[in-house]
């Protein structure tokens, strides 16, 4: 699903920071309406977990690589947020996390990828 979504934004763009921000906005959206459902519905609240974290693992995964372009502390930070998100997304799937958590980081990253303070 992530890369299906990722393969769509790319092909209307080709500005890596849009693309990755529309990546980030498609799944935000999609934790936010997992959100609103009602409890009984834990299908589309994992498959948003999941969703979400496969992108964050991606990240993670071209930060680890020695070729990446970004600063040293900016992959080991990325990296970093994958393991949180991870982890949080396992707390939420065991009815003991909050999904605002991930909902904010990832506006926190789009807003970054924006340009906007």
């Amino acid at each position: 699903m992530s890369v299906q979504a990722y393969q769509r934004a790319a092909n209307r763009t080709s500005n890596p920071r849009e693309v990755e921000y529309r990546l980030f906005a498609q799944v935000t959206h999609a934790l936010s309406a997992a959100k609103d459902l009602p409890r009984g519905d834990v299908h589309k609240l994992i498959d948003a977990l999941d969703w979400n974290r496969r992108v964050w693992s991606a990240l993670a995964l071209d930060c680890a690589n020695p070729n990446n372009g970004l600063p040293a502390q900016t992959r080991a930070s990325i990296i970093s947020l994958s393991i949180y998100v991870g982890k949080v997304s396992s707390a939420i799937a065991r009815g003991e996390g909050d999904l605002e958590d991930l909902i904010e980081l990832n506006r926190t990253i789009m807003q970054g990828l924006s340009g906007q303070p």
